[in-house]
């Protein structure tokens, strides 16, 4: 089974045990009837903000969505054996690369993402706060009304009820650590 249908297996159950139809669970969400039905049926794997979203809706932290095994502490990610697996349709320009896949008890998701230069990402908001570091290249940071950019060293903590967006600056991509905690 996929990443997108093991994903959308999983929505379903917790929203079914929930008792909710996917009509509710797109209005706590926020999102449309057709982005939920087409995760629940492996069509489509959400970008993080609106798996975030989907995550806390079910009462269920983003882990319990991404992961597949349980890892001893502590758990150590090897930039060999790093792999694509919160890649997004609707977010073709971000790749994602999980870090903490097997710590079943984080309270966090620490996350190496790279991003493409073209950016068409909306606009996110969700519950909890986002810390970046810039491996390379540059990001341009949307926070609200006001953008920032940040260069390789440079880091940013904020909170990510504020809406943002974080996209790659010029014609090379960037390379960031990010680490998103959503409160339980």
């Amino acid at each position: 089974m996929d990443e997108a249908n093991k994903l959308g297996f999983r929505v379903r159950t917790y929203r079914e045990r929930l008792g909710i139809t996917q009509e509710e669970l797109a209005e706590r969400t926020g999102t449309n009837i057709n982005l939920i039905k087409n995760i629940e049926e492996g069509k489509e794997y959400p970008a993080v903000g609106v798996l975030i979203k989907i995550s806390r809706a079910l009462g269920q932290r983003l882990g319990t969505f991404t992961d597949d095994l349980f890892v001893k502490d502590p758990l150590i990610t090897r930039v060999s054996e790093r792999t694509e697996e919160i890649s997004a349709e609707r977010a073709p320009d971000y790749h994602y690369f999980p870090l903490g896949k097997g710590k079943t008890d984080r309270h966090m998701e620490p996350l190496y993402m790279k991003i493409d230069p073209k950016c068409e990402e909306a606009i996110s908001s969700h519950e909890g706060e986002e810390f970046i570091v810039v491996l390379s290249g540059k990001i341009e940071l949307t926070y609200g009304k006001e953008k920032y950019v940040l260069g390789q060293g440079d880091s940013t903590y904020y909170n990510s009820l504020v809406p943002h967006r974080v996209c790659a600056v010029g014609d090379c991509p960037a390379e960031i650590f990010a680490v998103v905690y959503v409160p339980f």
